[in-house]
């Protein structure tokens, strides 16, 4: 803002240099011809007053030469009296000679045989002025008068005027630049100020403030930038608040998010998508989703929105790595209010739980109604056969009655652990808890099982014995691991063994079951906590499971807040870790 006050300052130097300078040679021109004009009509008027004089007095040899001489001495001219004949009688410049004068008179001489009375002038080099009257008394003519002179140098006179124009011109120029340097300032400097506040909103600083305490139209200025300072930072920090916000719920949304423009570029992704789809910002924005996505199913939705600008949902099934994903996938056109094209929004909710928990639904209604046929088909058949007339034979009365009793009860057996595991299952349920010594629990377990063990000489092996406390409820604690050391006597062969280890951390207790059995195939292992799913069906049924244990197992270390996973190769045994908290009461 000082380089423009500057600026102003030097256009108004230049602008009064030219008008002044104007002025001055007008004033100049004006002054240099009122001077000429002056003298002009001061040898007019001397020429004509000594014509009339001499007329009065006569003619020329009336006069009286003194007093003619003392009247022409104070003359600031030349006067030159011509006789009738254009003989000269009477010149006041004495001895001096002019050449450039005498030949002016010469040709006044001349010139006054046709004009009674004139005026000559010249104005190269040298300038002269002369004025002559004839001298006419009636109608006899008795000579001429002659006054005039040479003028002044004009350049003197230019000098002489530009000399004063100079002076009172420089000053009225210094004092008029003095004020009009004022009023810049005062008119300037307010507007240096609007400059800077408006300069640092255009930065982005909405705090900054001007001083009111001007007068007149400046202070509605400074107060109306004070106001657009404050309104922008009021709508910048709401703005600022309602992008967190979208930000924030975009991120953090359950399901992924894809923004592609007008011309099919990705624009935004959110940290769903990232976790869903497994790449980074890097690999997608920016790119086109022909480039970015490597499924044709997703990208032929995204087509498709593109070509009918309407909304479509469908269900889309992908592989992620090692497992199927599926989604439903949302493409949505964005239309602005002027019915602009402006891209598309495409959401993906991951189903998969959903699919995964409809699936096992299906699985369960279905293996359900195949356990409980079996044994229902068996009581039905003996017991039809019966009432056919083998109830008369006492030997196959016997034998068939045991078979209805054990299919029954295998029957009693899937009910009751169904009814358990949907206890388990229910809001209501809740856990006794208690400090357990696991190591004393985990040795009466074992002495439960040891009788079916021994059947098939597998032998346990406990490595610790000191007590070790953790918070649970006892009771189901004991139904934990009874059923996982029960699956590990029906899945280990003849002559196995069974290790159950302790590892103690600073707020966990590790328990880990380990058997030489048959082992499970790493793709079945996250399927063997569903309900009756069986790794080995055929041994499994023989063995008088219902295939509800690790199921119920499951639900109870989830509601002891625990852990329990399972690493396993076939033919090698497998190993449960089931982790319980330690340390504090839940």
């Amino acid at each position: 803002m000082k380089l423009m006050r500057n600026k102003l300052i030097y256009a108004l130097a230049i602008l009064l240099a030219i008008v002044f300078l104007v002025a001055g040679f007008f004033i100049g021109e004006i002054y240099k011809s009122h001077y000429i004009g002056a003298i002009n009509e001061q040898f007019r008027k001397e020429s004509l007053m000594f014509a009339e004089f001499i007329e009065a007095s006569g003619g020329i040899s009336e006069i009286d030469v003194s007093l003619f001489k003392r009247s022409v001495e104070h003359l600031d001219a030349r006067m030159v009296l011509l006789d009738r004949n254009g003989k000269r009688v009477f010149d006041n410049l004495g001895d001096e000679e002019d050449f450039q004068q005498e030949e002016i008179i010469q040709e006044i001489t001349l010139l006054v045989e046709e004009t009674p009375n004139g005026h000559y002038q010249t104005g190269s080099g040298p300038d002269y002025s002369f004025y002559w009257n004839r001298i006419d008394v009636g109608d006899e003519r008795y000579g001429t008068v002659i006054v005039g002179n040479q003028l002044k140098s004009l350049q003197e006179i230019y000098r002489q005027i530009w000399g004063l124009l100079f002076i009172s011109l420089g000053v009225a120029f210094l004092i008029i630049l003095y004020i009009g340097s004022k009023i810049m300032n005062r008119f300037t400097k307010p507007v240096e100020k609007a400059t800077v506040a408006a300069m640092e909103l255009a930065k982005g600083n909405y705090r900054i403030q001007i001083n009111e305490d001007e007068v007149g139209e400046f202070s509605k200025l400074n107060t109306s930038i004070n106001i657009l300072a404050r309104n922008l930072q009021t709508i910048t920090k709401e703005h600022e608040m309602q992008k967190e916000r979208l930000v924030t719920l975009i991120e953090n949304m359950g399901s992924g998010i894809l923004l592609i423009d007008d011309i099919g570029k990705i624009t935004l992704i959110n940290r769903t998508y990232i976790e869903l789809f497994g790449k980074s910002k890097e690999e997608i924005l920016g790119k086109t989703y022909l480039d970015a996505i490597d499924y044709e199913d997703i990208k032929e939705v995204i087509n498709d929105v593109f070509m009918t600008e309407q909304k479509i949902k469908r269900q889309v099934s992908v592989p992620l790595g090692i497992y199927m994903k599926s989604f439903d996938v949302y493409g949505v056109p964005i239309i602005n209010e002027h019915k602009e094209w402006k891209g598309i929004v495409v959401v993906f909710h991951d189903i998969t739980d959903l699919k995964k928990l409809e699936q096992i639904r299906k699985d369960f209604v279905a293996n359900v109604s195949h356990e409980l046929k079996t044994p229902v088909t068996s009581i039905k058949g003996f017991a039809e056969t019966l009432l056919d007339g083998a109830y008369k034979d006492p030997k196959a009365l016997k034998g068939f009655l045991e078979i209805i009793f054990q299919e029954s009860d295998r029957l009693q057996s899937i009910i009751s652990d169904l009814l358990e595991l949907s206890k388990i299952e229910n809001e209501g349920f809740f856990l006794s808890l208690s400090e357990v010594n696991i190591t004393e629990l985990i040795n009466d377990v074992c002495n439960i099982l040891h009788n079916r063990a021994k059947e098939k000489s597998i032998s346990f092996t406990i490595e610790r014995q000191d007590p070790l406390y953790i918070y649970g409820d006892e009771k189901r604690l004991n139904q934990i691991f009874i059923n996982i050391i029960s699956n590990a006597i029906s899945y280990t062969p003849n002559g196995g063994r069974i290790y159950i280890h302790f590892r103690s951390q600073p707020d966990w207790v590790d328990v880990i079951v380990r058997d030489t059995g048959i082992g499970i195939h790493k793709k079945e292992i996250p399927r063997i906590f569903e309900r009756f799913y069986r790794v080995d069906k055929d041994r499994s049924r023989n063995s008088g499971g219902t295939g509800l244990g690790l199921a119920i197992v499951k639900h109870l270390v989830e509601a002891h807040q625990g852990r329990i996973r399972v690493e396993s190769e076939p033919g090698k045994g497998s190993s449960f870790i089931i982790s319980f908290r330690k340390g504090e009461e839940m």
